[in-house]
This record gives structure tokens, C-alpha cells and sequence, in this order.
């Protein structure tokens, strides 16, 4: 929320020919407590100290020699990015005040001056101006929490690899249909293993089986959607010997609460295994 001195103290920025104008303007800005005012009779210098102060709003007539409010406000757009510009123009002429807001002004003042539709215009317009900040600011502190935020997440999950790197021989992620979407280590290559291995099903002489009734309690725990511990199953390679493997895994959800698939960990136990029996 905005108070009354966030408006007063808003800054501002006279650009008229006419010095008359100019004080004017300024007896008005002062008594209605506006603190901020910077003006000038050149409007060559109107962009130039626009860049360097960034003022929360332009008073900017129309009709002045040599290079007029249009002019003014084209050149104004170049160093305004978000394409709100900031402007509050003057103007003598009705007719000209369509074209003026088409150019780019937000709002105008008609001369001869009423006091209280200029008191009343600048403080509408710097109200808006002032949360259309208010809002600029957010977006980038928010942008940046963002930024921040998902650095962070991805720091933990390097973290978490590297752990489950030398924690276990391999980690592991399959989609909701069952199907291996990513395996990190060195194991399955080590021990010969390819990715399709994993769950082959095939009855040919020359496969490496793994145990039916484990495959079977392991994917009932998948299709139940239940996380499991150290579960230990077997894989009967051609040759007659056995292998031993532990994993565990856990059921992914989306933030809608959707099934996305499985993730866990998983080593060879077979040494340990053989030297318990």
C-alpha cells in the first residue's frame, strides 16, 4: 500500500518553454506538499535527466519551439524499456490530446490551469505509477528468489547423487509406465547388465533370469505404488551362478498429486550375501 508521503515524495519533472508555466507549476506541486521537483524551459534536456533520475512522472507541454512534446516523448520511449512512459502532458488544444495519449501520454492537463485538476491528475497518475513500481520491483525480487531457489535445488540434487554415488552402485528412475528413464553409475556396465536386463522376462537359454517370485513381490510394490527398503532379489546368469542385487525405491507424484513414476538406489550384494551364508 501506498501512503501520502510515498506520493509527495515522489519525484518529479517540469519541462516547459514558458518560465510563467514553469512557476506556476511549481507554486502548486510545493503547496500541495510535493517535495521532489526538478524543471526545465529546454526540452533537449528532457531525456537526458530523465535517464539520470528516472522520475515517477513528466509534466511535458506540447507546443514548444523547436522540438515539441511529441518529439519529446519518442526519445523518452528509447531509455523507457517497459514501455510506460511516465508522462503527464499539457496542452492548450482538445485536439491534440487523442494524439497525445496515442504517442504515449498517460493523461493531460488543460491550460488555463484549474488547481484542482491538476492537484487531483498528478496524485491519480502517480498513484498508478508508484504501484506499477511497487509491482516492477516484486517481479524482479521474485525472479530472483526463483533463480536463487532453483540454484539451490539443483546444488541438492548434485548433492544427492554424489551421495548415492558412494553410498550405492547405482541410481535409478523409471517412468509411470515402468520404463527406465535414467540410470546413474558404472555398475550395469562392470557386471554386464544392459538397461532392457533389468526386467527381462525372457525364457531363452541364453538370458540371465531373474527370480519369478521376487519379481514378481518387487512389482507388485511398483504397481501398488508402495516405497520399499533393501530389497533383495536374484538374477540367475546363464552360466549356473547367481547374483545377488538390494535396492530401494520410492513412488514419484507431480504437485497435482499425479503418479510419475519410481526413483531409488540399488548395489550389489552378492559377496556379502555368500559370506553370511
Amino acid at each position: 500500500m501506498l501512503s501520502r508521503n510515498d506520493i509527495l515524495n515522489a519525484s518529479l519533472l517540469i519541462v516547459d518553454d514558458q518560465k510563467t508555466n514553469v512557476n506556476l507549476l511549481e507554486e502548486i506541486l510545493k503547496s500541495a506538499g510535493y517535495t521532489r521537483i526538478t524543471s526545465t524551459q529546454n526540452p533537449f534536456e528532457a531525456c537526458e535527466l530523465y535517464r539520470k533520475n528516472e522520475y515517477d512522472l513528466i509534466l511535458l507541454d506540447l507546443q514548444m519551439p523547436e522540438m515539441d512534446g511529441y518529439q519529446v516523448m519518442e526519445q523518452l520511449k528509447v531509455f523507457e524499456k517497459d514501455s510506460y512512459l511516465p508522462v503527464l502532458v499539457i496542452t492548450a488544444q482538445p485536439n491534440q490530446k487523442l494524439r497525445a495519449l496515442q504517442a504515449g501520454a498517460k493523461d493531460f492537463i488543460s491550460k488555463p490551469f484549474d488547481l484542482t485538476e491538476v492537484q487531483t491528475r498528478i496524485h491519480n497518475m502517480l498513484e498508478i505509477r508508484l504501484l506499477y513500481k511497487q509491482l516492477q520491483n516484486y517481479n524482479k525480487i521474485l525472479e530472483q528468489t526463483v533463480q536463487a531457489r532453483t540454484a539451490e535445488l539443483k546444488a541438492s540434487e548434485a548433492r544427492f547423487r554424489r551421495l548415492t554415488e558412494l553410498s550405492s552402485d547405482w541410481h535409478w528412475e523409471q517412468d509411470a509406465s515402468g520404463h527406465f528413464t535414467n540410470i546413474y553409475g558404472p555398475v550395469l556396465e562392470m557386471l554386464g547388465i544392459q538397461v532392457n536386463d533389468l526386467l527381462d522376462e525372457s525364457n531363452t537359454p541364453q538370458a540371465a533370469h531373474w527370480d519369478q517370485s521376487e519379481q514378481t513381490m518387487l512389482k507388485n510394490y511398483i504397481s501398488a505404488r508402495q516405497p520399499f527398503l533393501d530389497f533383495i532379489y536374484r538374477r540367475h546368469n546363464p552360466n549356473g551362478s547367481q547374483q545377488y542385487f538390494m535396492i530401494s525405491g520410492e513412488p514419484m507424484f507431480d504437485s497435482t498429486g499425479k503418479f510419475t513414476g519410481y526413483r531409488g538406489v540399488g548395489k550389489e550384494v552378492t559377496a556379502s550375501i555368500r559370506a553370511e551364508s
